[in-house]
């Protein structure tokens, strides 16, 4: 058996669960990750602080898909 080469794509779209929802019923995806980037917020920012767009980071989708 052939183990599957999978590449990874970072995806910033608004909400990560829209865009995660979107791309867990793509063929070929294998994963997707919800998760943030960016941002100058010292230790981990909650989920309030990121929405109010005063933290600097984005939320975004890890894809680990079948190339």
């Amino acid at each position: 058996m052939t183990a599957k080469k999978l590449e990874t794509a970072t995806l910033g779209g608004g909400c990560f669960w829209c865009t995660e929802a979107v791309f867990d019923h793509v063929k070929g995806v294998e994963e997707v990750i919800s998760g943030y980037t960016g941002g100058n917020a010292p230790g981990r920012p909650t989920y309030r602080e990121i929405c109010s767009g005063l933290s600097g980071f984005a939320e975004v989708v890890k894809i680990a898909y079948d190339a």
